[in-house]
């Protein structure tokens, strides 16, 4: 564990919001699921059985829904692996929202309540969240419901203060997601600055967070007029969200703009919607390790140049 005041800014990831008094009110209704083909299965299960959700887009960032199980590669360990799970669904999630109540998001609280609002859009009704507030300190305040309108009226009242433990939020988000009743996970964080109050230390969340199945989202808002004494943090920030992000499948999002906010909270929305989910029998069960992971696309040559954004690899369970 590392010592307190690390210099280590984390700028935007998983919802973080904070505001005194928002005169912002939002009707909030899920989409009904859609029904799914296959049985839900989990990244890392009792069986042998290794789900890997990925998500394809072009190079300028829109969703690709229209690949079939022949268009994909699955390797673990250098070793192509048989697909035999493949599926589109829009299966339900378990969301951790962070929410970065932290002094210097007073100004930009209406922007994430409405990124929130967009957010909760994009649900469906088999959804459950939980929401963690942090400033000088990381605190769970909803647990699991299925009802993001609690989430978005403890938002409302909350007021900003104090400095950024966001190391210890996505510590204790994990904790909490032990709870899930969901095979897939996801964190989306909201912040505008990098870790400088934490208890936890990177190292040690970058381990855990990688032990889990639990997909990261980031949405960092970049403030262009931070201090010299923050510009290390600010630097270094986006860097280590970007990395956490990317070996989870999930997104790191810079926010420029705050009137941008809620439409990339809505595209973190539908990119969890948007995912293929590839399955293979893994040979490595139990023995505790961690397995890389790759998917490579084969694709006509008429379509344009396409990414995977997918988990890089998992941890086998133990004996």
């Amino acid at each position: 564990m590392a010592s307190a005041h690390l210099p280590l800014t984390w700028f935007g990831i998983i919802l973080s919001l904070s505001c005194s008094c928002l005169a912002f009110q939002a009707t909030i209704t899920p989409r009904a699921p859609r029904p799914s083909a296959d049985p839900q299965a989990d990244l890392r299960s009792d069986s042998s059985l290794v789900v890997i959700p990925t998500h394809v887009t072009t190079v300028s960032g829109s969703s690709i829904t229209s690949l079939s199980r022949e268009n994909f590669r699955l390797v673990e360990d250098n070793v192509e692996q048989p697909i035999v799970h493949f599926d589109k669904d829009d299966a339900p999630v378990s969301v951790g929202l962070l929410f970065d109540k932290s002094g210097s998001m007073k100004d930009k609280m209406l922007k994430a309540a409405e990124a929130v609002t967009a957010f909760f859009k994009t649900a469906n009704s088999e959804d459950e969240f939980f929401l963690v507030e942090f400033s000088d300190r990381a605190k769970l305040v909803v647990p699991f419901t299925p009802d993001s309108g609690i989430l978005f009226s403890w938002i409302s009242h909350t007021k900003p203060f104090g400095m950024t433990s966001l190391l210890d939020a996505i510590h204790l988000s994990l904790a909490q997601m032990k709870k899930a009743r969901n095979p897939r996970k996801a964190i989306v964080i909201i912040s505008d600055g990098g870790d400088n109050w934490s208890r936890h230390s990177a190292r040690e969340v970058r381990n855990i967070l990688l032990e889990s199945d639990v997909q990261l989202y980031a949405m960092g808002i970049f403030d262009p007029n931070y201090s010299r004494q923050r510009e290390a943090e600010t630097r270094n920030g986006p860097a280590l969200l970007d990395e956490l992000a990317r070996q989870t499948g999930g997104r790191n999002y810079p926010v420029d703009d705050l009137n941008d906010l809620p439409a990339i909270s809505a595209k973190i929305g539908n990119d969890l919607r948007n995912e293929y989910l590839l399955g293979y029998y893994t040979a490595a069960t139990r023995d505790g390790k961690y397995h890389r992971v790759k998917v490579d696309l084969s694709v006509p040559r008429d379509m344009p140049e396409l990414r995977a954004w997918y988990r890089k690899g998992y941890y086998a369970l133990s004996q």
